[in-house]
């Protein structure tokens, strides 16, 4: 858990070592940065991230696929309805973790 007010790449760096393997990374332009791009193109990842727009040379990216990223936008919504997730009131990672786990499975179970 990162504070409010940090950059996602100190978020994105801390997480690199444990990422699974996966074929496709789906980011906003938040995630556009050279040296993450890099080390998830060595790892074999297909990136899906829009170059930020004050780039000089845009960025190719699958247009209709980072258009559907909006499911991921909307369950992150959906986890944000549960006050207790939105407030994060839980300041321990494990309790949190464990407070989106039954979120989850209310929202989705119902």
């Amino acid at each position: 858990m990162t504070a409010g007010q940090a950059s996602d790449y100190i978020g994105a760096a801390a997480l690199l070592g444990s990422l699974p393997k996966a074929e496709w990374l789906l980011a906003d332009r938040g995630y556009d940065a050279d040296w993450f791009r890099e080390t998830l193109k060595g790892k074999g990842i297909k990136l899906c991230i829009p170059g930020r727009k004050s780039r000089a040379k845009p960025i190719k990216h699958d247009k209709r696929r980072y258009k559907r990223r909006n499911r991921i936008e909307i369950m992150f919504g959906r986890l944000k309805d549960w006050r207790r997730v939105a407030t994060r009131y839980d300041r321990c990672p494990k309790v949190f973790l464990a407070a989106i786990a039954l979120a989850a499975t209310v929202m989705f179970w119902l």
